[in-house]
This record gives structure tokens, C-alpha cells and sequence, in this order.
């Protein structure tokens, strides 16, 4: 791998010993951003001054404390719209992105004349949502995804979007990039479904820490994202980004503090407030959401152009790396799920290894022998079923067998009762990743070449171990 126009990036190299340096006096190799971004030195620095040269009060108050968390907590809600381009939203804040979907599908108006429509490639926190549009007595269906890229399959989505004109409420939602395989989806969806009279809810959260979301130009009706998933911390906080004029479609079932103008006990009555605040329930984190703004203008100092091309060229990087992996019997080492170009996916690879034999490793035994390394990947299935259905051709007709035969399973049960194995490995890399990151997974990786797997002629784990 030849990495020479790197080693003259003087930004991110400068970058990543200014801000990153714990990395590299660790010894750690962390890929594991989709997981969760690392935060800057100097975004601590910065917040720890904040937090040290003035009185913070809890909100909701007219005192001056609370006044002037106040003013800062409005200073990072409007930092958020104008990062997004989002003037015509509202930004609520949230635990996370899970929240921010959680909101979603606690108010929509789900009934008997509603349907929900998600991907095989949605995030769990979004495949629930059909649970909420099941018990209110509506139905839900899936698009499926095309194999040979894992991208949203047209022809079908088309269709579907054509469907349910009976209908009164139809919810669309899908990942501007999938938290798995790093494909991300075409936004045009958006606005092709707006035609067909679908509400659309975005999940942004594996998108937009590398790739710009401008919402003047897409136009989703509900956007969800983590901020730690940006840029570190702070964690505990996403937002939910609604489109003002859908934001009374948003039924709140309940109230609580800081939700309301008045209630009362006696008559059992309530107004709800008119704006955000409407669904951000008790305390909201006043000392932490400022910390959010300073996030912001780190990545805008760095612009979000520039860390998508860095995030191009770092993917170049790792998909040639794992070309070059084979056995020497010409085996491929491991098998790349999504595309194996950078036209339509962001820094997210999912993998799984093969012996030279062609017999897969169980992806725990990648991570037992990776974190030997003090090499940070992640294993499973990623929160993301319906992708982990696919890759492993799991019958939909045993699934229905295995959910609706007993009360409670787990992933072994599930692989016992299906006789196929189940997960795989995720590499994901960032704009602090340097080409030696990507080196060293290489190397790792080199030491399965032309071995088998544990339990057959060769002890993989005693080989590796070793080098």
C-alpha cells in the first residue's frame, strides 16, 4: 500500500498529534469510529474552562444562573440548526439517536389507517417503530436490499412507495448510511417519497460525522443523530431535527416537567409548550449541551468537505489493503460486504475472514486476536438484523420457526436452531486515522494467511499469538 501522499498531509498528521497523541501513546489502534468518534484534547480544554469560569443553574428558571445556561444551551441549539442548514426546524434534544427515533415513534400518529415502511438496513432503534404502529393496529412492511452492492433495491422501494394510497399517515424511514456496511443510500429517496405522501424520518447518526447534510437542499421530515458519534463528546446527547410544519403531526401521549405551561391536578388539564421543549422531558444536560457548540466549530475549522475527501482516500487505502489478502492458494482472506469502491459508501467495512481451506472464523476469535493487539474492532451483528439475514442467508420461513417457538432465545440458541452461523467483523475508520492504523489491521490480518481454523490441522490461536 503506498502511502506517500499521506505522509505529506501535513493537516491530519499535525491534527492528530495535537488533538489525538493518547492514540499513539497507547499503542492503540481504534477503528472502531461508527461505534463511537474519539473526542479532541482541545474540545476537553475547552469546556473544562467553561465549566470552571462561571455558575451554572438548572434551567426553567429566571434566576442568573439558570439564565445563563440557558443562554448557552440556545447558543448550541442554534449552532446545531445552522451547522445543518436547518432554519426551518426545530432541534430537540435527546439521550441520543435512539431518543431521537424513540420520539418519533412514540408520537406519530400510528392508527389503524397508518403504515410504516424501513429497509433491511435499518438500525434496531429503527426497526422498532413497527412495534409502535402494530400496537396502535396499523401494518409495516420492508424494502429489501440489492445483493450485489447492499444498496436500497429500486425497483422494489419504488413500488412500495406507490403503495397503501389508503392510507391517512405513511412513514418512510431509512439510513443515510448504513451503520454496517458503510453504503451510503441515495437521499433522493427524500424527496420521491414527499411525492408519494410519505412522512420521512432520516437516521443520520452514521452519516454525518464524515459526510455534509445540508437540510435547505433534502428535506426530511424527521432527522435523528448522536453528537459523540461526531465528535466525541460529549456522549448522552443526539437531537431529533423536526420540520416545523410537521411538527404538530407529533402527538405527545404524555407530559412531564419541562414539557408543559400549566397542568393541574384537581381538573386533570394540561397545555404542552409550543416549540422543542414540547419533548425534551425533565432537566435537559445544560452543562454538557454547550460542549456541543465547540464540537461543532471543530469540525467546521476543519470543514466537512475536507474530512469526506480524507475519509475517501483512507478507504481507498483499506479496500486495496484487503484485496491483497489472499491465501496462497489465491483464496481471498476475507469476504468485503458492500461496495468495493468509494462512489457510494462512506468508512465502514464489514467483513469476514475465511481459512485457506474456505471455512469461516468465528468472529470472536478475530476479536479475542485483535484486542491481543490492542487493534479496537467490533463484532456481531451491529444492532442491524436485517443485514445480518442476508449475509448469512438466513430463510425468513426458519426465523418465523425459531421467534414463534419459544419465549426467549439468544445469538447461540438462534445458531443452533438455523445450523448457520450468525455476525461478522467492522472495521471503521475517521479523520484522525492515519495510513499506519490501517497498516497495522493489515499486518494482523496477514498472520491468518494460509491457516486454518482453530480446532483443525493448524492452532490458528497459538500461530498468531506468537508472531
Amino acid at each position: 500500500m503506498s502511502t506517500e501522499k499521506f505522509d505529506n498531509d501535513t493537516f491530519f498528521n499535525d491534527l492528530r498529534k495535537k488533538e489525538y497523541a493518547r492514540l499513539d501513546a497507547s499503542g492503540q489502534v481504534y477503528l472502531d469510529y461508527t461505534g463511537g468518534n474519539l473526542y479532541p484534547k482541545s474540545l476537553l480544554d475547552t469546556h473544562y474552562q467553561y465549566l470552571q469560569n462561571a455558575v451554572y443553574g438548572n434551567p426553567h428558571s429566571s434566576n442568573p444562573t439558570s439564565l445563563l445556561s440557558e443562554k448557552f444551551v440556545n447558543e448550541a441549539r442554534q449552532k446545531v440548526l445552522d451547522f445543518f442548514n436547518a432554519g426551518d426546524y426545530y432541534c430537540i434534544f435527546t439521550p441520543n439517536a435512539t431518543g431521537a427515533i424513540k420520539i418519533v415513534g412514540e408520537c406519530y400518529p400510528f392508527a389503524a389507517d397508518t403504515h410504516f415502511l424501513g429497509t433491511a438496513d435499518n438500525h434496531n432503534s429503527v426497526n422498532g417503530i413497527r412495534e409502535y404502529c402494530l400496537n396502535k393496529g396499523g401494518s409495516y412492511s420492508y424494502c429489501s436490499m440489492d445483493l450485489t452492492d447492499f444498496s436500497i433495491d429500486d425497483s422494489e422501494l419504488s413500488e412500495q412507495l406507490g403503495r397503501y394510497p389508503d392510507k391517512k399517515n405513511r412513514m418512510f424511514a431509512f439510513p443515510a448510511q448504513s451503520n454496517v456496511t458503510g453504503v451510503q443510500h441515495s437521499l433522493e429517496w427524500i424527496q420521491k417519497a414527499h411525492k408519494h405522501g410519505w412522512d420521512v424520518l432520516l437516521d443520520a447518526a452514521a452519516f454525518v460525522p464524515t459526510s455534509k447534510l445540508d437540510l435547505f437542499i433534502v428535506r426530511p421530515d424527521f432527522v435523528a443523530l448522536s453528537f459523540y458519534k461526531i465528535f466525541g463528546y460529549p456522549t448522552g446527547i443526539g437531537c431529533l431535527l423536526v420540520k416545523k410544519s410537521k411538527f404538530n403531526l407529533l402527538q405527545k401521549p404524555w407530559f412531564s416537567g419541562g414539557t408543559v405551561i400549566l397542568s393541574s391536578v384537581a381538573h386533570g388539564g394540561h397545555f404542552l409548550k409550543t416549540d422543542h421543549e414540547r419533548f425534551e422531558n425533565g432537566t435537559i444536560d445544560y452543562l454538557d449541551i454547550p460542549a456541543i457548540a465547540n464540537g461543532l466549530d471543530f469540525m467546521s475549522a476543519i470543514t466537512m468537505d475536507r474530512i469526506t475527501e480524507r475519509i475517501r482516500s483512507l478507504s481507498q487505502l483499506v479496500l486495496l489493503g484487503l484485496q491483497e489478502l489472499r491465501h496462497d492458494n489465491g483464496r481471498p482472506l476475507v469476504k468485503l460486504y458492500g461496495p468495493n469502491h468509494v462512489g457510494n459508501r462512506g468508512g465502514t467495512f464489514l467483513l469476514n475472514f475465511f481459512d485457506v481451506d474456505g471455512d469461516l472464523y468465528p468472529f470472536q476469535h478475530i476479536e479475542q486476536w485483535a484486542n491481543a493487539e490492542k487493534i479496537s474492532l467490533r463484532t456481531g451483528c451491529f444492532c442491524n438484523p436485517g443485514i445480518d439475514e442476508l449475509n448469512h442467508g438466513l430463510p425468513s420461513e426458519g426465523l418465523k420457526n425459531y421467534f414463534t417457538s419459544r419465549e426467549t432465545g439468544d445469538y447461540d440458541d438462534m445458531v443452533r436452531f438455523l445450523g448457520k452461523a450468525r455476525g461478522a467483523v467492522r472495521l471503521s475508520i475517521g479523520f484522525p486515522t492515519l495510513p499506519s492504523d490501517i497498516e497495522k489491521f493489515m499486518g494482523f490480518a496477514k498472520k491468518l494467511v494460509s491457516r486454518t481454523v482453530l480446532g483443525k490441522e493448524v492452532l490458528v490461536s497459538d500461530q498468531v499469538s506468537n508472531n
